[in-house]
């Protein structure tokens, strides 16, 4: 190859060649590299096979791809999406609600809707704060709701169940020796 501008060195034309094949190679894997990481940044496969034409062009489409492509992994958006998404659910759920009559947004604590101005939540007898309907005592101040139904007894659990095979040791092996003196 060098013998083209008189240069008949083996060691030289050895040395040339294999600096063409690693930038054939360097080539290639900036190709696949743009490819690659086109279908992670970009959801539309035209552009990703125009930043993957555009890296044909050695060395700066490459560089070029680099500088305009976006700053987010798609993933990296979904999971965003998906946080803010579970974060306003979570704000509905502590404040707001809606009223079943109307659908206006409604604080927890209302007893009637600011909108329809229907009843949503009857008072305690005792300190007037809003009840449950499902509530069978007053949670601030114990008192028993007039009315309310007592809601059945749930199935002891697993946990419980197992605690109430087996007897309780009581307080370590030390205490019970101490307390026989």
């Amino acid at each position: 190859m060098l013998a083209v501008f008189g240069i008949d060195s083996d060691g030289l034309n050895l040395a040339v060649n294999l600096l063409i094949l690693f930038l054939v190679v360097i080539y290639l894997a900036l190709i696949y590299w743009t490819y690659a990481d086109a279908r992670r940044r970009i959801d539309d496969r035209m552009l990703v096979a125009c930043a993957t034409a555009a890296s044909l062009f050695p060395f700066v489409g490459t560089i070029v791809y680099m500088i305009v492509r976006p700053p987010e992994y798609l993933d990296d958006v979904r999971e965003r999406e998906l946080e803010i998404q579970a974060a306003e659910a979570r704000l509905h759920q502590l404040d707001y609600a809606l009223c079943p009559h109307c659908d206006h947004p409604i604080e927890r604590d209302f007893m009637r809707c600011p909108t329809c101005l229907r009843r949503l939540k009857d008072p305690c007898v005792n300190c007037q704060r809003p009840l449950d309907p499902a509530w069978s005592i007053c949670p601030y101040c114990e008192t028993e709701v007039p009315g309310a139904v007592a809601p059945e007894p749930r199935r002891r659990s697993r946990r419980r169940a197992a605690e109430d095979d087996y007897p309780d040791l009581g307080e370590t092996a030390a205490f019970d020796i101490r307390s026989d003196r």
